[in-house]
């Protein structure tokens, strides 16, 4: 949960799943189409993708060039107390040295 919520916590990943909720796009087209630079696009997908909400695969294009494709994975988020409680028994707290140890 805390990897999708963190992925989603962005503008432009959310732009990012807004436009290929529409349609799959390949890199050079999605950036264009969000007026960043590929380097930064690539940042972007990549968090969402490691969440699991988008995937992207190479295809060849008729003039033989290699494109990178991504598409969006359907999902659909439940966030309530329940979810969050059951999420939060998954979860390790790391302690600083030096912190008092009863607070996480």
């Amino acid at each position: 949960m805390l990897r999708v919520l963190d992925a989603l916590s962005n503008p432009y990943r959310m732009k990012i799943i807004e436009a290929l909720a529409e349609e799959r796009q390949f890199v050079s087209q999605l950036a264009r189409n969000l007026g960043i630079s590929r380097p930064l696009l690539y940042l972007h997908l990549q968090k969402l993708e490691s969440a699991g909400l988008v995937k992207g695969h190479h295809e060849v294009s008729e003039d033989g060039k290699a494109m990178k494709y991504y598409e969006l994975v359907p999902f659909r988020l439940l966030i309530d107390e329940k979810a969050i409680a059951g999420a939060a028994k998954t979860v390790t707290l790391k302690k600083k040295e030096g912190n008092d140890s009863s607070r996480p």
